[in-house]
């Protein structure tokens, strides 16, 4: 966001809140063991803003947590922080699971902007990709993303809070962006999504984070049959597996960064 002399606000404090998007999934690992991440990487980009150790950052989000985890388990604490930027992401693993009720994710994604923006913070909100053009079997889910994302852009009439809308970019229908498990950001996925937070909040950009990855040979038969014996065996079968015994991968989970501390990179 920019003030009003069209100047970016220079952050002092970032809280992240929501789940395995905002936790970092499948980017590089840190020394720690902990993912990176998109928001790892715009704390890095905004703490370089200012002296060392004045900028502070806290990552609440936990994988597999589904809108009213998020709004029962981070929210408050993130709103207590009281910090001056805050990302929210959630409701896609709810949007994944079948007889999702949309009106009540909307209800508590709406709830958990408006509390954040209570504290004074400007908030950060994101679009769902558009996974038909990548993931088959994936159109049933449409509707109701389609749903969010017009939510997301009328919560945007509050000055307050910016979206990065990932569903118009194309480059996300790119599977080099993906991770193995065909759910969470590669490297330069997160990387790409770092800077589109960074252009929402009036940094100059640092690359077009929507341009096309250069073209690559396609995968063979052989490769692509290879492939998705392997995701499934890797990844489905493991996914199915929690949803039927109603266990989540982030169950006992804690933050990775659970304390709003000064970001040294």
């Amino acid at each position: 966001m920019e003030n009003t002399e069209n100047t970016p606000t220079a952050f002092r404090s970032y809280v992240a809140v929501g789940d395995s998007f905002t936790e970092g999934m499948c980017d590089d690992l840190l020394p720690d063991g902990h993912f990176r991440g998109w928001a790892d990487r715009v704390a890095a980009r905004l703490a370089a803003e200012h002296p060392a150790g004045a900028f502070r950052y806290a990552n609440l989000a936990v994988r597999g947590k589904l809108i009213g985890q998020i709004h029962d388990e981070q929210l408050e604490t993130a709103a207590a922080m009281g910090a001056e930027l805050v990302t929210l992401a959630g409701g896609l693993n709810d949007v994944l699971r079948p007889r999702c009720d949309v009106v009540r994710v909307e209800e508590l994604l709406g709830a958990s902007a408006a509390r954040l923006r209570a504290t004074g913070a400007t908030v950060v909100m994101f679009t769902s990709t558009d996974p038909t053009r990548r993931m088959a079997g994936s159109a049933r889910l449409l509707p109701a993303i389609l749903r969010m994302k017009a939510f997301v852009h009328e919560l945007a009439r509050d000055p307050g809070i910016a979206v990065v809308d990932l569903f118009s970019a194309p480059c996300f229908d790119d599977r080099r962006l993906w991770g193995e498990d065909r759910l969470h950001l590669s490297p330069e996925g997160h990387r790409r999504v770092a800077e589109a937070v960074l252009e929402a909040l009036g940094r100059p950009a640092g690359f077009d984070w929507r341009a096309p990855l250069p073209v690559a040979a396609p995968p063979t038969r052989g490769e692509r049959l290879a492939a998705d014996a392997r995701w499934a065996r890797t990844h489905l079968g493991p996914w199915i597996g929690r949803r039927l015994t109603g266990r989540s991968s982030g169950d006992g989970r804690p933050p990775k960064r659970a304390e709003l501390l000064p970001y040294e990179g």
